[in-house]
Formats: structure tokens, C-alpha cells, sequence
């Protein structure tokens, strides 16, 4: 379950590192608890700034890498690339998210 980058091998850019990102959301089950996870963060940022209730906004954290790592640990079986590549990883999420929706990559098993 390891997918541990060899220090030569460190990303550049997020261009260089997107293709390394989806490698490691293969499986249609973990790429949709991503795009769930993503959606409810979305409801949660909308919830709490439409109703004035920032509390709510703890939330967010539990709710994002929580479907994302179950997604990673019991159907992908590898470790969130969050781990060695926080802000890459980040910007992965939504990237991904953005790809999903308009079409370009699928929910189902390639």
C-alpha cells in the first residue's frame, strides 16, 4: 500500500504532477467518495455562509479528507498523495472534481 515518491523523483509543477495524481485514483469507488466529499464540502461552505453559521465550517476537513482517504485506504489500497504533496494533492481534488463534472474523466472503472 505504499506509494512513496523516491526523493529524485519530486514534482515540479502541478502539470507534472496531475498525471501522478489520477494514476493514483484508479478505482471508480475512490474517485467517487472523492467527488462526494467535494460536493458536501461545497454544501457545507454555502450552508455556512448563507445561514451565518461558521461553526459549521469545521466541518470541512472531516468531511474532504474523509471521504477521499476511505476511498484511499479501503478501495485505491494505497496512501493519499495529500501526504508528500499537500498543496499538489489540494489543487488535485478540485482539478479532479472540475474533470468529473464536465465529462472528461468518469465515475466508472476505466
Amino acid at each position: 500500500m505504499s506509494n512513496e515518491i523516491p526523493t529524485e523523483q519530486r514534482f515540479k509543477s502541478f502539470d507534472e504532477f496531475y498525471p501522478f495524481y489520477l494514476a493514483e485514483h484508479r478505482d471508480a469507488t475512490c474517485r467517487t467518495l472523492h467527488f462526494i466529499g467535494s460536493w458536501l464540502v461545497l454544501a457545507i461552505i454555502a450552508i455556512a455562509v448563507f445561514s451565518n453559521a461558521f461553526i459549521y465550517l469545521w466541518l470541512i476537513p472531516l468531511v474532504g479528507y474523509g471521504f477521499a482517504w476511505v476511498g484511499h485506504f479501503f478501495f485505491e489500497k494505497n496512501k493519499p498523495a495529500t501526504f508528500q504533496y499537500p498543496l499538489y494533492s489540494f489543487i488535485g481534488d478540485w482539478v479532479m472534481f472540475k474533470d468529473i463534472l464536465v465529462g472528461k474523466i468518469s465515475l466508472k472503472n476505466r
